[in-house]
């Protein structure tokens, strides 16, 4: 809110000696540009913030990033396996038509270790090398192995609903995107510039819909579930949040059994017409 300028101009409650054309869009009273804090909507006084900080669930701060680089290393480790075995993606990426005829259902978290090559998992490991530690550090190591697993189910679910049950479809995309949207609450909850990350997202969509070959599905899935699991972790009690996880997991797996009728049915449905 603010005030018209006039000679009964509030002063700022914190500094009676200054005048105040802007009061707090929590509280209402009225403040200086001193005691000016920018929020989503309007501004806020200092005392507001402080309380709404404290009210805030703590975030957890942890050194040595062990979860992120064991990722890197398994990761990294499955790549080898691949060069030494060159059946080993076709055994581990995900193919719907496999996990639903054959109930292949480990395909679904596998797929997420295994890579397209060599440009593909340096990519990947590069973007997880630099957006795990400080998530890592943040929300603890416990928090973020849910955050990567949830987020890379959460596309390999979205795979498995919306690409073509013939398809093979593979990589830590749908995770590290996870970690984008993660990334993105975590610096709005501290008030940082994000505007670089969100203009590295958008490029990151903009391939991901403009290019042949690429798995929107898993990408998409992954932002998607990795925003709403930070938004927990950020906003929301220990328990609601690690309910939240459990919901999820539920929801995943309400949508893998529809899923996997349908494309029996599809499967059935041809079979029939031959």
């Amino acid at each position: 809110m603010s005030y018209p300028p006039g000679p009964q101009v509030p002063a700022c409650y914190r500094h009676p000696d200054r005048p105040a054309y802007v009061g707090c869009t929590r509280c209402g009273r009225p403040v200086c540009p001193e005691c000016m804090r920018g929020a989503a909507v309007g501004h806020q006084c200092v005392d507001c913030v402080q309380v709404a900080t404290q009210a805030a669930p703590a975030i957890a701060t942890t050194r040595t990033p062990v979860v992120t680089y064991a990722l890197v290393a398994v990761n990294a480790a499955v790549f080898a396996l691949q060069i030494a075995d060159a059946g080993l993606q076709s055994r581990l990426a995900l193919v719907p038509a496999l996990v639903a005829h054959d109930g292949e259902y480990y395909r679904l978290v596998s797929s997420a270790f295994v890579h397209f090559g060599l440009v593909h998992i340096l990519f990947n490991m590069y973007a997880l090398y630099v957006l795990g530690p400080p998530l890592e550090r943040s929300f603890g190591r416990l928090r973020f192995a849910a955050l990567y697993a949830l987020s890379a189910l959460g596309g390999s679910v979205m795979v498995y609903l919306f690409s073509p049950w013939a398809a093979q479809t593979a990589g830590a995309s749908g995770a590290i995107f996870g970690l984008f949207g993660a990334t993105l609450v975590a610096a709005r909850r501290l008030n940082l510039d994000v505007r670089w990350l969100i203009g590295l997202v958008v490029i990151n969509l903009v391939i991901t819909f403009g290019f042949p070959g690429v798995s929107w599905q898993g990408h998409v899935g992954g932002l998607i579930v990795g925003t709403l699991v930070a938004a927990l972790y950020v906003y929301a009690p220990r328990l609601v949040a690690a309910s939240a996880g459990t919901a999820l997991l539920a929801l995943f797996a309400i949508l893998i059994y529809w899923r996997t009728g349908a494309i029996m049915d599809l499967m059935a449905e041809m079979i029939g017409r031959r």
